[in-house]
């Protein structure tokens, strides 16, 4: 306070005065009092109250990852399980052989007996000498001494055609001829209009 007051102490005796006194005092007091809240009140400005706008992140929570797409499900598949080999497997192996070409071999005609003579030609149908029936338009020949189903390759060489028969009768019982044909077997070599030719014959092993 900038100045003291000086206060006077009075006396009173009666009642009014005592009350006059009671209230003097009451009003020193409060008037006292407002001052001093005046002052305090004065001496500092209120300050607004800061308000904190920015978002509240929490602080217990850590911070979320990014979604990952969930990756495929791989099952895993049965582990092949192997059967006991057998006790050949354990044995050393060896390498085996490269097949090696093999030529093919080619039947090969090995000529017995050969010669030249007159042939001819029979038609007539009849049994051969060793049983069969005559057949004309097979490849087949008579001959006096040969073993039945010999081989025999006869040629013309006037026009080098051939043609092999196989002996399954006798004959022929004329003189100067040594093979009598069937009727196809000449046609392959010469004209039947000319009923017999000079051939040369081999005997097929």
């Amino acid at each position: 306070m900038a100045g003291r007051h000086h206060v006077r102490t009075r006396r009173f005796s009666s009642p009014a005065g005592i009350a006059a006194a009671a209230a003097l005092g009451v009003t020193l007091a409060v008037g006292g009092t407002v001052g001093a809240v005046q002052l305090t009140a004065g001496s500092e400005p209120a300050r607004p109250v800061a308000v904190d706008l920015s978002p509240a992140t929490p602080t217990s929570a850590a911070p979320s990852s990014p979604s990952l797409s969930p990756s495929p499900s791989v099952t895993a598949s049965p582990t092949a399980t192997r059967s006991p080999q057998a006790p050949s497997r354990s044995k050393p192996r060896t390498a085996s052989p490269k097949p090696t070409a093999t030529a093919k071999k080619t039947a090969t005609t090995k000529v017995v007996e050969s010669g030249s003579c007159g042939a001819s030609f029979y038609s007539d149908g009849q049994l051969t000498a060793n049983g069969e029936n005559f057949n004309p338009d097979a490849l087949t020949a008579a001959h006096k001494t040969l073993p039945f189903n010999t081989r025999v390759r006869v040629t013309n060489p006037d026009n080098g055609k051939s043609v092999t028969v196989r002996i399954n009768d006798r004959g022929p019982f004329i003189e100067g001829r040594c093979i009598d044909l069937s009727r196809a077997a000449f046609a392959e070599i010469a004209s039947l209009d000319l009923g017999h030719v000079a051939v040369r014959y081999e005997v097929l092993g």
